[in-house]
């Protein structure tokens, strides 16, 4: 246990802090947000699924990659850091692009149609700010850094983003890696525990 002074060393988030990403009152702004950041990769991904050029052959993919490891007049390339460079090189040179961009596809899918309803938002939600740090780091902004800031508050906010959705049934069920779910408790663990703390969202 920690003493009294250990405790009054560690800093406490603001009330403001908590209304905003632990507060179910709150939860209608993250519905909000989940369907613009979960349309708009929904809607990519749809859109790629119908491109032969996406996939089937991935050669728009190619294109987009040689574009950013393209080296300009001036000495510089869309990717500006040399090792993702080096990478995004590798994957064209040994022809990674054919099932990167399928995996890149369905993975567009299934991200946003897991905002859109409000499962597992919070790995959803850090799928996707990684696949907009992806875009960045190749060279491209669009609203990719209006996503990824959106996905790093849905991230913060996991407990209750997807309390209007399907993680008010699956939190409680399923749980976390630190506070097992129901489904995972058996009657006896679960009756010892607090009484506040039975068949809560896992937090």
């Amino acid at each position: 246990m920690w003493s009294a002074a250990t405790r009054r060393r560690v800093a406490v988030d603001p009330p403001i802090a908590r209304f905003l990403f632990e507060d179910t009152r709150f939860s209608w702004f993250w519905l909000l947000a989940r369907l613009y950041v979960g349309y708009d990769w929904l809607f990519a991904g749809i859109n790629k699924l119908r491109t032969p050029a996406w996939w089937d052959s991935g050669e728009a993919l190619k294109g987009f990659w040689t574009n950013a490891v393209a080296i300009a007049p001036s000495g510089q390339a869309p990717a500006t850091f040399d090792w993702y460079r080096a990478f995004i090189s590798f994957m064209l040179d040994t022809g990674q692009y054919v099932w990167f961009a399928k995996f890149l596809t369905v993975s567009e899918i299934a991200l946003g149609s897991a905002l859109l309803l409000g499962a597992f938002t919070g790995i959803a939600a850090f799928a996707g700010g990684f696949m907009n740090w992806n875009f960045m780091m190749a060279g491209t902004a669009s609203i990719n850094p209006l996503l990824f800031t959106i996905s790093i508050l849905l991230i913060l906010a996991w407990k209750t983003a997807g309390y209007i959705g399907l993680d008010y049934f699956l939190l409680p069920l399923l749980g976390t890696p630190w506070q097992p779910g129901s489904v995972f408790v058996g009657p006896e663990e679960e009756a010892e525990r607090p009484p506040q703390d039975r068949g809560r969202r896992a937090a």
